[in-house]
């Protein structure tokens, strides 16, 4: 009786185009897959001094392969396409903030600038690193 029941449910979504796409892997896949630069694009407003270049790489790494990938399999996955797509750009601008704060000068300007203010008598804000978040004091 339940197979009965399961076997005409899935015949009734199966039949309708919109339905069969929405119950798929083809979905539910690059849906849940957002989370990864939906991350990266929030973590853009955090201090760069939190960014891990290893990670950042691997991930750019991970969002290209899988750009092709979701291009290769039959049908091509647009949706996880554009979702690599939009998480490769995500963790370029993080590779992007990584390098430029650990090795283009970017700590170094920042420490300038809050060295000028405070010789200034300005009221500097810092960024601390307190459970992975922003947090901003006045010095």
């Amino acid at each position: 009786m339940a197979a009965a029941f399961i076997k005409a449910a899935n015949a009734k979504i199966r039949s309708n185009p919109w339905t069969d796409y929405f119950c798929s892997t083809h979905f539910w896949g690059p849906a849940s897959n957002f989370t990864i630069p939906l991350a990266a694009i929030a973590d853009t407003q955090k201090s760069p001094d939190l960014i891990s270049g290893k990670m950042t790489c691997a991930l750019i790494v991970y969002a290209f392969t899988f750009m092709r990938f979701s291009l290769a399999v039959i049908p091509p996955n647009r949706l996880l396409f554009g979702c690599h797509t939009i998480n490769a750009t995500a963790q370029s601008v993080q590779g992007y903030r990584f390098m430029d704060w650990h090795y283009w000068g970017g700590k170094e300007k920042k420490l300038l600038a809050e060295k000028e203010a405070t010789a200034k008598g300005q009221p500097v804000l810092v960024v601390n690193k307190v459970q992975n978040e922003n947090h901003l004091e006045k010095k």
